[in-house]
């Protein structure tokens, strides 16, 4: 399939015509025209100038050809000049003849309504029925009748409807434009101690790239020289800056704020986190939600349902009813214009293109527009422990000290390990800045711990199996009951007689998590539930500490995905996890949701992805599309309610031509501006409560 960006579409329901006349061509079945992202995807057998004809009949074109102006600028001229024209006839219906006032009104009509007219006149010739269609059988009649004014108010209106329908949706395209302008587009390489300027396209996986303060890491490498602070919130959202030194991870779009790196690129920038982020934005804004396929099979069988209605208006009050026919066709013609599907169509894309937009700003990439739709739903949020809830990594919780020399023994040990439980007891030692001894003949048992000499005397660390020899006190029984049932990893240090000591070693939970969890609970989330494999006391701890629903502990990979099955019985639900170990539970939810700071399987695991590596944003983003959710009810409540009331009017015959373009215009631009309203950012004093 090719891509082009195509300019000039005038609404949605004409995107999905123009769509469907492509299809019929040879090699067409699986063309797609997405008016959200401007882009038209065909086959490369298909004539090209067959589909720029098609195009060319709705006044849209392929942007390469660069031959148009600016459609919206366009538009707006063209309304302009019909409303004064309109003005002009408005006077010379009061001052001149009126043959030169009819004249005007049919001008400001031609100039504003022109383009629907000729579209509409070939769409009846092919017996092909859309707001083209109606709007030009409505002229039609109108002019017909003598409704020489109220004609060219509806052609005048209908232009700016379509203005200001192109002027939302351009404005939600922007948004998500904005988001990948964060790309740079040229890097400064280091060849033999030179400096050259290439495409960032040019740039390949050992390059070794110059970033100066202020500008942009072309893509993802490790620091191979320098010092400085990085804004990484195109990747993250997260706004404050990052300290970066030697061999720390970098990714490209992030912002140098000071100094010079020197970074090693370790993927061509195609391959890179950003890339990727910014492949998906542009792929999540052109999937189809349930609700818009709806609306789409609904509008499909609206418009010839109201064309039925339409007759029905036309014809029965005069045979039946003693009405006469000018005023019958009068209001069956103001029916033909309440029945624009515009606002229907649009009840939807706005507002989807403006919450992914809106998330990903946040460093939240929702990978499609149904995925948003199903975040707004989701009842059940079930969270992976490791690297979720908990930071993933060891850390000494609690400790008991029997002899002074506790902490110098278990250091000199453990300090050549780089076992991850010796890598958290070194970090607490640096802490207490202890004095460490030398060590020798260090043997390690699998299974047990460690034995070394210190000082000709032999000690050992590791688990209780390495104090079998002991007789131990009351109080050193007490301790590692308490631990154990704290669920703590026990350490102990002792020697040919006694324990000298104890640490008791957790997986440290992340400062979030607590807060995170009591927003999730105030957003609407009804049971937060973790899933692991560390047993049950460890669970225990966790989950009351974070404040969970509930708890399974003990699980295999192959039981998580059992009871995710289960938990999604019982409604909408969401599983949590870092997109590599969880990768089978996250597909079993209705929902997955990946933790990984930019990770190659965490972006191509799940359908929603926390690029920070933390829960925090989390709340917002399920915040966000609720309200995604509840707009697009209120839209659709909006376009068929407006529609409603006006069809109403035809029963006391008080519809007019001006009441039926005013319901139909109030309609589109009261979904676009209130689809709008989902990226304003606002200060939410629920947000700031918890996040304090």
């Amino acid at each position: 399939m090719i891509q082009y960006r195509v300019k000039g579409l005038s609404c949605a329901n004409c995107a999905k015509n123009l769509e469907e006349e492509i299809q019929k061509l040879e090699y067409g079945e699986n063309a797609k025209l997405n008016f959200q992202s401007s882009k038209l995807y065909v086959n490369e057998e298909i004539n090209i100038a067959k589909v720029k004809k098609i195009l060319a009949s709705d006044g849209a074109y392929i942007e390469e050809e660069n031959k148009h102006e600016d459609t919206h600028s366009y538009l707006l001229w063209l309304v302009l000049l019909s409303v004064l024209a309109f003005i002009a006839a408005v006077v010379f219906e009061k001052t001149l003849s009126q043959s030169a006032a009819v004249t005007m009104y049919i001008i400001a009509t031609v100039i504003s309504g022109y383009k629907t007219f000729l579209k509409g006149a070939k769409n009846l010739v092919r017996l092909k029925f859309n707001i083209d269609t109606l709007m030009t059988i409505a002229l039609i009649g109108a002019f017909g009748i003598g409704e020489w004014k109220e004609g060219a108010v509806v052609a005048i209106l209908f232009g700016v409807n379509e203005y200001l329908e192109g002027l939302g949706m351009e404005k939600a395209r922007r948004s998500i434009e904005s988001l990948l302008e964060v790309a740079p587009n040229e890097a400064t390489i280091v060849i033999d101690g030179q400096e050259k300027k290439v495409s960032i396209h040019d740039i390949k996986a050992g390059d070794i790239v110059l970033v100066k303060a202020g500008e942009k890491i072309p893509s993802d490498g490790i620091v191979v020289e320098g010092k400085s602070s990085v804004n990484e919130a195109a990747i993250t959202g997260e706004s404050l800056p990052v300290e970066k030194e030697a061999k720390d991870e970098v990714f490209g779009g992030s912002i140098n704020n000071e100094g010079i790196l020197k970074v090693r690129i370790t993927k061509p920038y195609e391959e890179s986190s950003l890339a990727k982020i910014l492949h998906l934005v542009e792929e999540a804004q052109e999937t189809k939600t349930p609700t818009e396929q709806f609306i789409n099979k609904f509008a499909k069988y609206y418009t010839p349902l109201i064309m039925l209605i339409s007759l029905v208006v036309i014809f029965i009050p005069p045979l039946f009813l003693g009405v006469d026919w000018r005023t019958s066709l009068y209001q069956g013609l103001a029916v033909l214009i309440v029945g624009c599907p515009c606002a229907l169509v649009l009840s939807s894309p706005i507002a989807i293109v403006s919450g992914i937009t809106r998330n990903a700003r946040k460093g939240i990439l929702v990978k499609g527009g149904v995925y948003l739709e199903q975040l707004g739903k989701i009842g059940i949020i079930a969270f992976d422990k490791t690297g979720t809830l908990t930071k993933g990594e060891p850390y000494v919780e609690k400790f008991v000290e029997y002899d002074p020399s506790f902490w110098s023994i278990i250091g000199s040990i453990e300090k050549s390990s780089t076992h991850p439980i010796a890598k958290a007891i070194m970090k607490k030692i640096d802490e207490l800045n202890v004095s460490l001894l030398e060590a020798r003949s260090v043997v390690a048992t699998s299974g047990e711990g460690i034995k070394a000499e210190i000082d000709g005397k032999e000690y050992r660390v590791g688990n209780e199996k390495t104090i079998q020899h002991l007789s131990l006190s009351e109080n050193v029984k007490e301790d590692i009951k308490a631990f154990k049932q704290e669920g703590l990893t026990i350490v102990l240090v002792s020697d040919d007689k006694n324990v000298l000591g104890m640490v008791g070693i957790a997986d440290e939970i992340r400062q979030e998590s607590s807060q995170v969890i009591r927003m999730l609970h105030r957003t609407g989330v009804k049971r937060t539930v973790m899933l692991t494999g560390d047993h049950e006391k460890t669970a225990e701890k966790v989950a009351k500490k974070v404040g969970l629903s509930e708890y399974f502990a003990n699980l295999l990979p192959e039981e998580k995905v059992e009871k995710v099955k289960e938990l999604s019985l019982s409604g909408k639900t969401a599983m949590i996890g870092d997109g590599i170990n969880d990768a089978p539970a996250l597909a079993a939810a209705d929902l997955g949701i990946a933790m990984g700071k930019g990770t190659d399987s965490a972006i191509e695991t799940a359908d929603i992805v926390l690029m920070q590596d933390h829960l925090g944003k989390l709340p917002e983003a399920i915040s966000t599309a609720k309200k995604v959710n509840r707009i697009i009810k209120l839209n659709i409540g909006i376009a068929l309610g407006l529609k409603a009331a006006a069809l109403l009017l035809t029963i006391p015959g008080w519809l007019t031509l001006w009441i039926a373009i005013l319901s139909d215009m109030g309609a589109t631009v009261l979904v676009t501006l209130i689809s709008l309203t989902i990226l304003w950012e606002r200060n939410k004093k629920l947000l700031n409560e918890a996040f304090s």
